[in-house]
């Protein structure tokens, strides 16, 4: 690996922006400790979440193609925290390079909505990466070894990779889409044990609860009550949209299934800058609608 710094163009995306500010806050820490470098894109719009396309894929191919020329001025891959962003601008990325070569008209309808808001061209030329992929793929996980000052052998981290991370590229890269190891690997490298169970790769709910929000509440249920008996002290995700389903709403969720549940939902970066040495209140763990003082008392914090 080069001495020099990583850099990449930053995607926060909304939810970490609003709901989920600590996912911000704690991104910032977490990659300023690991001297990567993010230039975030001001410029840059929602991608959409998956909801452009029902009305049109060329609205959700046009404003991503933006969203990643914006990176593609800087020369640098775009890089985000959230699963939801990756699944759609990664898979956008992905369409749009086929179609420089199966289907240029195509690229070039895009394109000439771009030159029409005096926005530069889609080329094709830079990578969409998760935060994920970035910590184990371009840092590394043997460096990033090397930076943990914190134990955190004590604490069992249950993965939730939600649907976006996994499923919504054709290729996703360090990783296998049905059998995914990265976030337990990630674990592993800061010390920290890593509990499996079934609900790991399935959905969260989140996209249901605005028409059947019951039935979204007991998805999350599940997930939650199947990570506890697995022995889980906390769920770890890459997604804000997983957070607010299996955080915020926890104590919504605990009403309808008439159980109290009560786990702590971490965001990655979180849980790697803890390992790092940061304290809490660097990572806005105090932000969370499920209490997170479980997680820090066995830790000692």
């Amino acid at each position: 690996m080069p001495s020099t710094s990583l850099q990449y163009a930053y995607f926060p995306g909304c939810v970490a922006q609003g709901a989920c500010r600590e996912l911000y806050q704690s991104t910032a820490v977490l990659t300023q400790a690991l001297d990567i470098k993010l230039i975030e894109l001001k410029k840059a719009a929602c991608c959409g979440s998956g909801t452009y396309k029902e009305d049109s894929q060329l609205l959700e191919d046009t404003v991503n193609a933006r969203n990643i020329a914006l990176a593609e001025a800087l020369n640098l891959p775009l890089l985000t925290h959230c699963s939801t962003c990756q699944g759609v601008i990664g898979h956008v990325d992905e369409r749009l390079k086929k179609a420089q070569n199966n289907d240029p008209a195509y690229l070039e309808q895009v394109n000439n909505y771009l030159t029409k808001e005096h926005c530069s061209p889609y080329q094709g030329t830079t990578e969409v990466k998760h935060l994920l992929w970035v910590l184990v793929g371009d840092y590394g996980l043997e460096r990033l070894q090397k930076k943990v000052t914190r134990t955190l052998s004590n604490l069992n981290c249950a993965a939730f990779y939600g649907c976006y991370i996994l499923r919504a590229q054709d290729t996703i890269p360090y990783d296998n889409p049905f059998q995914p190891e990265s976030m337990e690997n990630v674990f592993r490298t800061i010390g920290a044990n890593p509990i499996y169970y079934r609900g790991r790769t399935q959905c969260c709910g989140w996209p249901l609860s605005s028409y059947a929000e019951e039935k979204s509440f007991r998805m999350a249920a599940h997930h939650i009550q199947e990570a506890i008996d697995a022995g889980a002290d906390c769920l770890v995700t890459p997604c804000p949209l997983c957070h607010l389903n299996l955080d915020s709403r926890q104590p919504e969720i605990e009403k309808v299934i008439g159980q109290k549940l009560g786990l702590p939902v971490l965001h990655l970066p979180q849980l790697v800058a803890l390992a790092l040495g940061k304290t809490p209140k660097e990572l806005g763990l105090e932000r969370h609608v499920v209490s997170t003082l479980p997680v820090l008392e066995k830790l000692g914090l």
